[in-house]
């Protein structure tokens, strides 16, 4: 995979982030498409919100079996979004302020700066968001992502 574009926000250590976006309300970032990507940013402007792709490049490594940051029991790594993966590859969907030229002014940013972009989709409710669905043993850490900061269990 070829990077598009990388991400900038406020976080420059692993420790003390938020754990997702939930976290991260009002958290302002960019992204910085390059240049020979730039023509595929047309018509993003009219969506309120984005997912982006991206490498977690910082990440070394991984477990199948791992304590994600919401719970403090032994869980498998793909009922997780732990970042240490076997494709270190992660999601966010962020808020969308605006567009100046190839930068994409972002809000609710869980990123940690200098992450590499691997793609950008946009998102339709109609699409992303289900109904009657079962969220496994995160029901019982339900609200706990918007309070809870990263620590150095994935370092």
């Amino acid at each position: 995979m070829t990077p598009i574009g990388i991400i900038h926000t406020p976080f420059t250590e692993l420790e003390g982030m938020p754990i997702q976006p939930a976290g991260a309300i009002g958290v302002k970032g960019t992204v910085e498409v390059f240049e020979k990507f730039r023509a595929g940013l047309q018509d993003v402007g009219g969506f309120s919100h984005i997912i982006l792709l991206y490498l977690f490049h910082r990440s070394e490594g991984f477990s199948l079996k791992v304590i994600p940051f919401l719970d403090n029991q032994l869980r498998g790594l793909f009922a997780t979004r732990a970042p240490k993966r076997p494709n270190p590859i992660g999601l966010s969907v962020v808020r969308l302020d605006r567009i100046e030229n190839h930068v994409l002014h972002i809000l609710d940013v869980d990123i940690l700066d200098g992450t590499p972009l691997l793609d950008i989709k946009p998102y339709v409710p109609e699409f992303d968001c289900r109904k009657d669905v079962r969220t496994g043993w995160f029901g019982q850490a339900k609200g706990k992502a918007s309070t809870l900061k990263s620590d150095d269990r994935f370092k």
